[in-house]
Formats: structure tokens, C-alpha cells, sequence
């Protein structure tokens, strides 16, 4: 069960962006399992994927698609993760893209393939490709929502977000969907997201606004710390709503396209920390006061990573030396623990390195009690700050991830 308000907003249609699903029993039965995108001729698209060095074979194959040119077309997989594959996976992929290209009439390298699920089992090829044409037939502007279920696997809802905007007198829209519940910590982005937009924006700030709405929002989760081997997100802006391209950060439209790609994409992130796998609360770990972003980002994840702070979090056990531990053990250079604040919601647990003098341990149950929980750190050393979103762990995680293959 998720943790909040997961609501799937209005999904409005993009310009230029088609949506079709197939059912093609690549793991499950009776549901979507296969998602394909058509991006209108002239739209600009941006990649960033995980850091694994044991990287997926589809990741291989869309980072090298999209040195070449902009796609036409991507087409996901879920329940099998294409990773840990060999020659044998990369085949798979490559002939993913190939019988879409040529059922679409275009070109193999117009193709970026995706998938997510198991590692290390082989696609089930054929029948895979039997379900390209199935979802090339179903292709609309008004199926966002399927998308985003078609690509599920452990997540318990589908994620989305999506926004209009006027820029000049025109209407845009910007519209996206993730996926993820488990395996966790993006180390550039998340298990999978799809985000585009019908403004106009050359390329070469479609790569920018992508990589920097990114490290504010999926770079900044974590729900078990393991960095997925297939990690994809695409930002493509069509630009079939018309208007001027933008092709300047001095463009005033800039900062405003900007602004709307980092709340989608921060509500997508979030939603994904909501449906952490057995998730039962949602965390927020701000850290300020450092002498860089680095350092904050560092002890955040030292303790949104821990698994003792994560499970008194469950237990809702206000145990908050732990939480002193993580700060401790972060690696922040010569780190004068008399200068920290620590704060559970409102009520101060730590003041100047030690317990505050007013906290009461009912004061901090109260707060763990809580189904969001804010922890903000005060590292006294600077002005710098970063926010980390994660969630407990919970008894469900450990028999999701037990039984996962089963």
C-alpha cells in the first residue's frame, strides 16, 4: 500500500506523442506488459541512465541510438530486466528494435528499447515481437495511464504527473509516468521514467534541462540503496504545440520550462519513494549548514540508507542515536559534532552534539508515529543544503524481494 496521496492526476495529451500496450506475456498474464512511445518527426529527446557497470543490454543499445540521432519510437518491456544477458541479450535487444523499425517504417537506430523485471533470464523474443504490431495498433495521444501501468512490476499504482503552462500566449503541456518500488537509488535516474513535452527546445537544452531537473529529483531518492541495472529516463520536447524553438537558458521561457520539467519530475520521484516496496511511511531527510552540496547529499544518504534508522522508522521507535551514527559515519572531513542540530519534524532531539535539553521521548514517538516523517540535520559548517526523499523498511520488504522471482 502506498504511503499518501498517490492520486494519478489528469493526464493531458502531449503534441506529437502517441501511446500504445500489448499484452505479450513476457512474465505476466491478462495485463500490459509491453508499452511503445511515437514521437512525432523533428522532437527532441534527452537520456540519462544508470551507472551500473553491469548495465542492461537495452541501456547499451539507447545510449548508443542516441549519440546517432533522435528516436522515433521506444518501446519498454517489463518483467524481465534484459540484464546479466550476455551476447545473447544484446541480440534480443537489437532485434527488439529492428522488427519495430521495420513494422514502422523507419530506421533501427530511430528505435530506443527499454526493459525492466528479472535479471538474468532471456527475453522471451518471440514473444515480444509478437506484440509489437498489437501495440502499434492500439497508438493514441490519450494513453498515458495505460503506459503507465503496462510498465509496472512491483509497483502497487501507476505514477504520473503532468502539468499545462502558457508561454507566449501558447498552451503547452508537459506530461510523464515512472516506474520503481524496489531496487532503488538512482545514481542518475530512476528504474524507468518517459517525460515530454510539445514546447519547443533544441536539443542541446532538452540535455540540460533533463540532467538538472534529474539531480533535484530522482537523484535524490532512495529506497534500499542498490542502483538498478537497467536505470533509464528520456525527456523528448516535440514542439508540436508551436511557437518559437528555445534555444538559449537566456531565454526567459527557459527558466519556465525548467521549473515545470523539476516539479514533474519531482512528483514522479516522490511518488516512487511513496510505493517503496513495503513501504509504510515517507521520509524526508533535508540536511543544512554544509560547506557544500556534497557533504549535505552525503549524510542524507548515510542515514535515508541506513537500515537501523529505516527500521526504528518502521517500528515507529524514536531511537535517534541512530540517526547521530549515520551523520558520524558519512565521511564529512573533520566534522565538529558540537555544531549539530537534529530535528524529528518539529521537536529538536539533538542540540549541539548532544540530547536537547527539552526533548522527551512521548515528544519523539509522536513524531515516528507519523506516516510522513521529516528529519532535517543542521551540520553548522555552512550555507549549503540538499533534501533526500526515502521510506522505511518494513517486514514486506524483505518477502516482496524473497519471493520475487517466484
Amino acid at each position: 500500500m502506498a504511503v499518501g496521496d498517490v492520486t494519478m492526476p489528469q493526464m493531458h495529451a502531449v503534441k506529437g506523442v502517441k501511446i500504445g500496450s500489448a499484452e505479450a506475456y513476457v512474465r505476466y498474464q491478462n495485463r500490459r506488459d509491453l508499452v511503445i512511445f511515437e514521437f512525432s518527426e523533428g522532437t527532441n529527446a534527452a537520456g540519462v541512465f544508470t551507472q551500473n557497470a553491469f548495465c542492461a543490454a537495452p541501456v547499451h543499445i539507447s545510449k548508443a541510438h542516441l549519440k546517432v540521432g533522435n528516436p522515433r519510437y521506444l518501446v519498454i518491456n517489463t518483467g524481465n530486466a534484459n540484464a546479466g544477458t550476455g551476447k545473447t541479450g544484446m541480440a534480443n535487444a537489437e532485434a527488439t528494435c529492428a522488427k519495430l523499425a521495420e513494422l514502422a517504417g523507419v530506421q533501427a537506430a530511430d528505435v530506443l528499447p527499454f526493459s525492466t523485471g528479472v535479471i538474468g533470464e532471456q527475453l522471451p523474443i518471440e514473444r515480444l515481437l509478437n506484440g509489437l504490431q498489437p501495440a502499434l495498433d492500439s497508438l493514441c495521444e490519450n494513453a498515458w495511464v495505460d503506459a503507465a501501468a503496462g510498465i509496472m512490476t512491483t509497483d502497487t499504482t501507476p505514477k504520473g504527473a503532468s502539468e499545462q503552462f502558457e508561454l507566449d500566449g501558447i498552451v503547452y503541456t508537459m506530461t510523464g509516468i515512472s516506474k520503481g518500488a524496489g531496487m532503488i537509488r538512482p545514481n542518475m535516474a530512476t528504474m524507468l521514467s518517459y517525460v515530454a513535452t510539445d514546447a519547443p527546445i533544441s536539443r542541446m537544452l532538452v540535455q540540460k534541462l533533463l540532467k538538472d531537473a534529474v539531480n533535484v529529483s530522482f537523484n535524490r531518492i532512495t529506497i534500499d540503496g542498490d542502483t538498478s541495472t537497467n536505470d533509464s529516463c528520456i525527456f523528448a520536447a516535440t514542439g508540436q504545440a508551436g511557437g518559437i524553438e528555445i534555444t538559449s537558458q537566456d531565454d526567459v521561457r527557459y527558466a519556465a520550462v525548467a521549473a515545470v520539467l523539476t516539479r514533474v519530475m519531482k512528483r514522479l520521484a516522490q511518488l516512487i519513494v511513496r510505493d517503496g516496496e513495503g513501504a509504510t511511511k515517507f521520509i524526508t531527510v533535508a540536511v543544512e549548514g554544509g560547506g557544500n552540496t556534497q557533504e549535505c547529499c552525503d549524510v542524507a544518504y548515510s542515514i535515508a540508507h541506513s537500515p537501523l534508522v529505516k527500521t526504528a522508522l518502521f517500528a515507529s521507535d524514536p531511537n535517534w542515536g541512530r540517526i547521530l551514527a549515520a551523520i558520524g559515519y558519512a565521511g564529512v572531513p573533520e566534522l565538529n559534532v558540537e555544531n549539530i542540530q537534529v530535528w524529528l519534524g518539529d521537536v529538536q532531539i539533538c542540540k549541539d552534539g548532544g540530547a536537547a535539553e527539552d526533548y522527551t521521548e512521548e515528544a519523539g514517538a509522536a513524531e515516528m508515529q507519523k506516516t510522513e516523517i521529516s528529519i532535517r540535520v543542521d551540520l553548522g559548517r555552512g550555507s549549503a543544503k540538499d533534501t533526500v526523499y526515502t521510506c522505511d523498511l518494513s517486514y514486506d520488504y524483505v518477502k516482496i524481494n524473497a519471493d520475487y522471482r517466484s
